[in-house]
């Protein structure tokens, strides 16, 4: 498993234990971790594999991992559980998210220094190997999956439309459930 779904000791430990019922249901797990904070959040975020999750199916998860984490107990402190989509402007971490969002601006930080620098900022230009490709102002530079300690879409116009048009295709954008909008000429707007 991937330091990118998974980070710290903890997170591996949560995500041993809870990938298995996660992957039983149908879903696959994008990431997990452990929050701190007044109280802890575990935090999973999970998607079909094709994409996309609902509300309803982030709380049958809920109920399973609830269920899963009574029995096994893993945490001491209280905790917060939190199950979510990946969002639009989501996190990477398997190397086959970079190969699904190619063409997409991206944020990309390494756990060394290459050349310099350890941020990225670009379009993902897909996947060679164990290699995740980006173009950068200099050119095409490839990241080795390996080295990359955090990556995540960046929210541009481009995406949101993308996913809009993704979900209307998918039909679970109804435009007739929503109202028309209305606008008003740039002559009417200025009186």
């Amino acid at each position: 498993m991937s330091d990118l779904v998974a980070k710290t000791s903890i997170d591996r430990r949560m995500a041993e234990i809870l990938t298995p019922v996660i992957e039983d249901m149908g879903f696959e797990v994008v990431r997990i971790r452990l929050m701190g904070g007044k109280t802890n959040t575990l935090q999973i975020m999970a998607e079909r594999p094709e994409g996309g999750i609902e509300v309803d199916e982030c709380a049958q998860i809920s109920t399973a991992v609830s269920a899963t984490l009574d029995v096994e107990d893993p945490l001491e402190d209280a905790y917060t559980l939190e199950v979510s989509s990946p969002g639009i402007d989501r996190p990477l971490t398997r190397l086959k998210d970079f190969e699904t969002f190619e063409g997409y601006e991206v944020k990309l930080e390494t756990t060394q220094m290459i050349d310099g620098r350890r941020r990225f900022k670009g379009v993902l230009a897909g996947v060679e190997g164990d290699e995740v490709l980006i173009n950068v102002d200099e050119g095409t530079i490839g990241l080795h999956f390996d080295w990359l300690s955090d990556a995540k879409l960046v929210l541009t116009d481009e995406l949101i439309t993308e996913m809009l048009r993704q979900r209307k295709a998918a039909g679970i954008i109804d435009e007739t459930e929503f109202d028309e909008i209305e606008t008003e000429e740039a002559g009417e707007a200025e009186d």
